[in-house]
């Protein structure tokens, strides 16, 4: 008789979940590894606070510096909502709008109620969840400026930070524009440095801005040695191209050159010798 199968367990749906999202990340991570090293256009991801209205000091300051990006030729992202975000996509649409360099200007919305598009954006991704958008952030943008904001603003800051910090992102620089992130700084170097929490060098990855000249000096000068790097790869890549299609002649190795060398010698000397035969056994007949 058959012992009575054991009843099956239900799957664990939190387990199944988990390991789908590991799996979907190490595809999404094999995915970026086939991005070109040639990147075509520089981007500045714009961070600040949803609630800053239009006529508040900090809306005009990051909308002018918007319309400064774009006018050297940087893409602009944002979030894309209300506040800060909405200025910088403004400025970058003004800009445009006096015949500036053709820019695009990105909003990475994400689906919080009060958080809607604003006008100006050309391109808009919608996320269900912060950490896709803080990601997306990440994959586009080859600078980041941050102004004064809340919590969602310092998470963005220390997201990216993070990742220079440990070394899975370089050579891209954080600004920091406004008073308020001294503040900040000065607290991380009182609390964090002296019990070797951070390294004093972590403190050096970002930069504070005491104006908006110097800050958009740091971004144009990162952006001037990305368009060199950028003109040597394409430079590099025709190079092969025409190197594909009409390949320089083969040249042999010195090793064969000597080998034939020696041969014909021999060939020579063998040549000689017989020559020196047929001469000495005639000169007998010839007497």
């Amino acid at each position: 008789m058959k012992p009575p199968r054991k009843p099956r367990r239900p799957p664990d749906v939190g387990r199944i979940i988990d390991r789908t999202i590991v799996r979907l990340w190490d595809t999404i991570e094999e995915l970026e590894s086939l991005n070109p090293a040639e990147l075509h256009f520089y981007r500045v991801a714009v961070f600040g606070s949803a609630r800053v209205q239009p006529g508040d000091k900090e809306y005009a300051q990051v909308r002018e510096a918007a319309s400064r990006l774009t006018e050297l030729g940087c893409d602009i992202v944002t979030g894309g909502g209300p506040g800060l975000m909405e200025a910088a996509n403004e400025g970058a649409a003004s800009s445009r709008a006096r015949g500036s360099r053709k820019t695009r200007s990105f909003g990475l919305t994400i689906a919080i109620p009060y958080e809607k598009a604003n006008p100006y954006l050309d391109s808009v991704t919608a996320h269900r969840t912060f950490f896709s958008r803080l990601h997306h952030f990440v994959r586009m943008s080859q600078a980041f400026m941050i102004f004064p904001g809340g919590i969602g603003t310092a998470l963005e800051l220390m997201m990216v930070w993070q990742l220079l910090q440990v070394g899975f992102m370089t050579e891209r620089p954080v600004v920091l524009v406004g008073g308020m992130w001294s503040g900040l700084l000065d607290w991380m170097r009182q609390e964090m440095a002296p019990r070797k929490l951070v390294n004093p060098e972590d403190l050096d990855l970002v930069h504070l801005s005491s104006s908006l000249d110097d800050a958009i000096g740091i971004v144009e000068r990162h952006k001037k040695k990305f368009d060199s790097a950028r003109e040597q790869l394409i430079l590099e890549r025709r190079r092969a191209e025409r190197a594909a299609k009409d390949p320089p002649p083969a040249i042999p190795p010195p090793e064969a050159e000597n080998g034939d060398r020696e041969g014909r010698m021999a060939e020579a000397d063998s040549d000689e010798d017989a020559g020196l035969g047929s001469e000495e056994t005639a000169e007998p007949t010839a007497r």
